[in-house]
């Protein structure tokens, strides 16, 4: 590509950042990456009637966590700020301004009343879709309708307007977008949009055109909701003659609910179990009370895992790989291997990448997730106890806090055993077998894996029994439970006197299954 490309991530501050959302920040900063060029985080935050207190702060949070870092932002600085809209706000009226000058914008002094009239009246003419555009504007009170004197009064008295588009009324919109090919819209299809609301402050069509001009954003990679106003965007490029250095576009294809039907939202995370929130957060729901929803940081996954899933929703390497770490990933990426279609999210897939990952990690990166919840539950800590558990364990688990939700036997004896195991293999066979490893743990010097093993078969041999009639049996007395991580391992980290102790204490509680 001959100039750098400049890409930009531009949320705005109205709540919680959906993990839509935190994808199309991942897509742009690979991309950017991928191109040695630069990502910025724009927040438009036009609409001050939708504007959440802490949503941008947590939009900061999120992207940090993910460990998607803009290039130039409000945090970072750059030479293209500033990079709040909010804080550009007299640079958008000189473009409204030259739009009307030009012919391609004009003031319009409708009261809200007026509006619903008219949109009334295209109802009552059976039109589906009640618009201000190319014909009803002419009988709307306009600078397109009244004399020119009449506007300079209005404008004079303070009489309150919007400023908005004068789309043409018959000419074809084109626009070549990246994931999905030529795109063409008749202008017949377009309403007049509001460019300038009442208040002063430009609407995000005007803004973020005239932002993404001003800061070289070269590709404007965006959700597929914004496809609609794509060619509102390439009119305003051309009326504002900057039609030659319009950015390419991309719209990604929608994330789905789990069964592909429709676009996922937060009440499908909360009816299924799952969250749509990078990270937890508090903000105003729609009745007005205050909303707590928890994030995939919360429940556990960690942030690389999660890029690697977000990754694949809606793209593919072409290659059998799944697992990438974010260099892989920047290396990969290509436009042109994103779907033009929605994608599922499948939490099964995204549970299965953070196992991978936790996989990937050594067992003193685990224990430090492991000594917290010890030091929550009271737990004394013994470093190296801790290490050794999350070795054994870590094949097993899916989140972090597995390590002590699954592995709490390990550092205290059970209270209650699984009864599906008592019935079936707590026999008086399992009972003498387990007095008889008992006496014999408590008097080997060295208790390993290996020498655990040894003993138990030396057992098995001098009464008879095979190994699977007993194994559940001695795993049950140890742990409370007929599963887990391998057993030779778990008596090793325990050490004789534990495990004698808990054997005795299951052979003393647990009824035995007579056989008949």
């Amino acid at each position: 590509m001959d100039k750098e490309v400049r890409v930009r991530f531009a949320p705005s501050p109205t709540g919680a950042l959906h993990i839509g959302g935190v994808r199309t920040a991942l897509y742009n900063y690979l991309f950017a990456k991928k191109h040695n060029g630069k990502m910025i985080l724009r927040i438009e935050d036009t609409d001050q009637n939708r504007f959440v207190p802490g949503a941008e702060e947590y939009i900061k949070e999120s992207l940090e966590w993910m460990g998607i870092i803009a290039d130039e932002s409000p945090y970072a600085g750059g030479e293209y700020g500033p990079y709040r809209q909010s804080e550009r706000k007299g640079i958008y009226a000189e473009y409204a301004q030259k739009l009307i000058d030009e012919g391609n914008a004009y003031y319009a002094f409708d009261t809200a009343e007026e509006l619903e009239a008219m949109r009334e009246r295209l109802k009552a003419a059976r039109v589906d879709t009640p618009q201000y555009n190319a014909i009803t504007r002419m009988q709307m009170k306009n600078s397109l309708t009244l004399s020119g004197e009449e506007v300079n009064q209005k404008l004079e008295a303070g009489e309150p307007y919007v400023i908005r588009l004068k789309v043409p009324r018959k000419e074809d919109v084109r626009l070549n977008d990246m994931v999905r090919g030529w795109v063409m819209v008749h202008s017949s299809a377009i309403d007049d949009k509001v460019l300038m609301k009442s208040d002063g402050m430009p609407t995000y069509h005007l803004a973020n055109v005239v932002d993404d001009h001003l800061m070289k954003i070269t590709h404007v990679i965006r959700g597929e909701e914004w496809l609609p106003s794509a060619p509102l965007h390439v009119l305003l490029y051309k009326f504002l003659g900057w039609e030659n250095t319009m950015p390419q576009f991309a719209h990604l294809p929608l994330l789905l609910k789990p069964d592909g039907n429709g676009k996922l939202s937060k009440r499908d995370g909360d009816k299924l179990g799952f969250p749509v929130f990078p990270i937890q957060g508090s903000f105003p729901g729609k009745d007005g009370k205050t909303e707590t929803f928890h994030g995939f940081r919360e429940d556990g996954y960690l942030p690389d895992a999660l890029l690697n899933f977000l990754a694949f929703l809606g793209w593919n390497p072409g290659t059998e790989q799944e697992i990438f770490s974010l260099q892989e990933l920047i290396e990969a990426f290509t436009v042109e291997r994103i779907g033009k279609s929605g994608t599922k999210f499948d939490i099964e897939k995204a549970k299965w990448y953070n196992q991978q990952y936790i996989k990937e990690k050594s067992a003193v990166e685990l224990s430090i997730y492991l000594t917290k919840d010890l030091e929550t539950n009271g737990i004394p800590i013994d470093e190296q106890k801790a290490k050794r558990v999350c070795e054994a364990m870590r094949e097993r688990i899916v989140f972090p806090s597995d390590l002590w939700k699954d592995g709490k036997f390990f550092f205290s004896m059970p209270d209650n055993y699984d009864e599906t195991v008592v019935r079936k293999k707590w026999t008086e066979g399992a009972v003498s077998v387990l007095d008889a490893y008992k006496e014999a743990i408590l008097k080997a010097d060295k208790l390993t894996a290996d020498t655990a093993k040894e003993i138990l078969n030396n057992i098995l041999e001098e009464k008879g029994v095979k190994i699977g009639q007993v194994m559940q049996a001695v795993r049950l007395a140890i742990t409370g439970k007929g599963g887990g991580p391998d057993l030779m391992e778990i008596i090793e980290i325990l050490g004789n006197e534990e495990v004698a102790n808990r054997i005795k204490k299951a052979i003393d509680t647990l009824p035995v299954k007579q056989v008949n």
